[in-house]
């Protein structure tokens, strides 16, 4: 009957005898692990930081364009040829399937001054859905309200660094400043969103009523335009025939035939958010592939040191086998040493992972995320590694002939 224990106790003597080339074996292991918990780290934290940038923006939006103007056979792009009114937001919200919520957007950049501070922001003009649409909260203050469209009440909403870079320190709930000379009472503050995962501020802004912005600020030579319609819906199943019922709502009321071009475009956020997130996670898979080669070169070279250690030990098999080992002992002896080899290379490995992992967090403005399946994935695949390419020098070491390997010299 197999003695598991005593060939275990076998096994690490064995290892301790040759403590330098045992560590040297496991160096591919190490590395291996490592590289794998790094990699993982940084793809996962990618993963999870553009996940949180979709959610900033909003979830299940659609964003519908003017279409693009031509200046002497120039395309102006998107945006440009005022193409979408407030009637067509209002239309869209009452007329189409599974919206949630409709906010119409126009924007400019203007100066802001207050006393002797000025700072140059995006003011955008829009309603009190957009800012439910988006994902803002109101820190202190309200949002708008339906008097304030009615009646083109000159009042704002303004973001933390629009706060600091115009007030300090100061409160600016109820202050007034002015947005291109003309004032506007500050009614609300937005609560801190950060960076966009394209470095954009999404704090460095100022919303205005749409319909103050058109008749006060902006100005137009198409009163009730607007540059963009932002729509909400109710959940990413219904979401395809919101789009559908758009299209065509907005075909018919802007009189567009069947074989004409439409003058809008709708673009499906929730796509491209999709599209992105599954991008982001084959990128972590890819980066964790690439990482594993390592481990395989790791296992290459156990099975390399493990074929010269049989090599080394035939004499000791033989006399082992001459006192009554079987075959299956010696084979489970050199497996075990094999296992041993990897999974401590890949305890010491997931330590410098770590703390590598830790180091880039540290020194860059990378987004590190790691987690315990990939310290669990990595150590049972240097286990399995370990036992895969140990197995073929520990059969070699069982079926050696007990007489020739004891007269091996």
């Amino acid at each position: 009957m197999l003695d598991l224990k005593s060939t275990t106790i076998m096994a690490i003597r064995s290892l301790k005898i040759n403590r330098m080339r045992s560590m040297l074996t496991s160096l591919g292991i190490i590395i291996g692990v490592s590289a794998v918990i790094i990699m993982l780290a940084v793809g996962t934290g990618a993963s999870k930081r553009i996940a949180k940038d979709m959610e900033s923006m909003g979830s299940n939006l659609l964003m519908i364009r003017s279409a693009s103007a031509t200046s002497g056979g120039v395309r102006m792009g998107f945006g440009t040829k005022p193409s979408l009114t407030l009637k067509d937001a209002e239309a869209i919200e009452t007329n189409t399937r599974g919206v949630m919520a409709v906010a119409p957007y126009s924007s400019g950049t203007y100066q802001l001054t207050y006393g002797n501070q000025n700072w140059s922001t995006t003011v955008g003009g829009t309603t009190a859905s957009y800012l439910f649409i988006r994902n803002y909260e109101i820190m202190s203050g309200r949002n708008f309200i339906p008097e304030d469209l009615k009646n083109n009440t000159k009042v704002a909403i303004i973001g933390n660094t629009v706060a600091t870079e115009l007030f300090g320190d100061m409160d600016p709930l109820n202050k007034t400043m002015r947005v291109g000379g003309v004032p506007f009472k500050i009614i609300g503050t937005l609560k801190v969103k950060g960076q966009s995962g394209m470095g954009m501020d999404q704090d460095d802004l100022v919303f205005i009523p749409i319909t103050t912005a058109q008749k006060k600020v902006f100005g137009t030579d198409f009163p009730g335009t607007v540059k963009m319609i932002n729509v909400k819906a109710q959940n990413d199943q219904i979401i395809t025939t919101t789009y559908d019922d758009i299209a065509e709502l907005l075909r018919t009321r802007h009189h567009i035939g069947k074989n004409q071009e439409d003058d809008f475009e709708i673009r499906n956020l929730a796509e491209m958010q999709e599209t992105i997130k599954s991008s982001a996670r084959t990128m972590s898979i890819l980066l964790g592939a690439i990482a594993s080669v390592s481990l395989l070169v790791g296992g290459i070279g156990i099975m390399n040191i493990m074929l010269v250690s049989v090599t080394e030990r035939t004499k000791e098999i033989g006399i082992r086998m001459a006192i009554g080992a079987k075959a299956s002992d010696i084979r489970i002896q050199f497996l075990i040493e094999s296992f041993l080899l990897s999974v401590i290379g890949g305890i010491i490995g997931v330590t410098i992972g770590v703390l590598g992992a830790k180091s880039i967090q540290l020194f860059s403005d990378m987004s590190i995320s790691i987690t315990s399946f990939s310290i669990f994935l990595s150590l049972g695949f240097s286990g399995a590694i370990g036992v895969l390419f140990g197995y073929y020098p520990a059969y070699k070491a069982s079926l050696l002939n007990p007489i020739d390997a004891l007269r091996y010299e």
